[in-house]
């Protein structure tokens, strides 16, 4: 699907909205751009300078030179002649629907709109449309630069063509794709991460470990495996040569036991109290600057090593 002689356009700059500019811009697209808030070209160039050496690390084709990165007065004039708009404006559906409006008319034919909602519904933002046919759910983990997930979804109003070129186009960028079957809460990855730390919240809480400990657990632990593959998969191998069906078998007490010991949380003044309090002892005098760089290296590093095993592979 590479259309490199056009451009994309990214409609809401935020952290989300700048990551999806640097990383565009890095694979050789034109990238062009709204945001009406006051100083956002600034706040965005930035951004995509901070990114620049993460992108190169991560091999992206045109990370040393990325492609131009401009910014216009109006939705609609951002999406003339582009072929792919990554629509990543505040979650507030009367926002996004108006902006729909805005664009509808001044679409290319052949355009693919995708939003990187992770809050709302594809059906609830096709409300928006007269024809909706050309819009899909692309939703990133953040920071969309580094993280490759896009959660992908369709329904039965999107035109037959949209999904798979919007796939192409992800995966041309270094993107991995998975496709969401019917719609929830959360989409995926959101309501895997959230039940995660449901738990860790409760494990502190409870007075089980400390927020620094909860974490440290993670990352030091599970997280690795995760980082490689998924749960399935690592439980599938758990028990040898047997499989998840054994593994299943051996583990079926345990796993209910926990299952069942586990409790309810909910984010009130006490919970944040409590969490505010350990994630302060864990940062400890590090500024967020740097804890922000250490992540992002930690994550080029990761991904660099897990894409030279996977091409190897594969």
């Amino acid at each position: 699907m590479s259309q490199k002689s056009k451009s994309v356009a990214i409609l809401g700059g935020g952290v989300i909205g700048a990551s999806w500019a640097s990383l565009f811009t890095a694979t050789g697209y034109p990238v062009r751009v709204f945001d009406p808030a006051e100083g956002a070209e600034a706040q965005i160039r930035a951004y995509a300078e901070r990114a620049q050496p993460a992108l190169v690390a991560l091999g992206l084709p045109s990370a040393d030179t990325p492609a131009s990165m401009t910014f216009h007065a109006s939705a609609a004039e951002a999406v003339e002649g582009t072929f792919f708009v990554q629509e990543s404006v505040p979650e507030r559906i009367e926002i996004k629907h108006a902006l729909f409006a805005e664009i509808e008319p001044v679409l290319d034919a052949d355009a693919v709109v995708a939003s990187s909602a992770s809050g709302l519904m594809v059906s609830e933002m096709q409300k928006g449309w007269r024809n909706p046919g050309r819009l899909v759910l692309g939703h990133p983990f953040n920071p969309p630069h580094l993280i490759p997930l896009v959660e992908l979804l369709a329904n039965e109003r999107t035109d037959d063509d949209v999904l798979e070129r919007a796939e192409a186009f992800y995966a041309e960028c270094g993107k991995v794709t998975i496709r969401l079957h019917r719609e929830v809460p959360g989409h995926a990855a959101n309501r895997l991460q959230a039940a995660l730390w449901r738990e860790a919240i409760s494990l502190v809480v409870e007075g089980v470990a400390s927020v620094e400990d909860v974490d440290k657990a993670i990352w030091a632990g599970p997280g690795l495996r995760w980082a490689a593959m998924g749960p399935h998969m690592l439980f599938h191998l758990g028990a040898g040569d047997l499989g998840l069906g054994e593994f299943c078998s051996r583990y079926e007490p345990s796993f209910n036991r926990w299952w069942e010991s586990m409790k309810d949380v909910e984010l009130n003044a006490d919970t944040i109290a409590a969490l505010r309090a350990g994630i302060e002892a864990e940062q400890g005098a590090r500024a967020m600057t740097d804890l922000m760089a250490e992540r992002d290296a930690l994550i080029v590093g990761m991904q660099t090593a897990n894409a030279k095993h996977r091409n190897r592979s594969g």
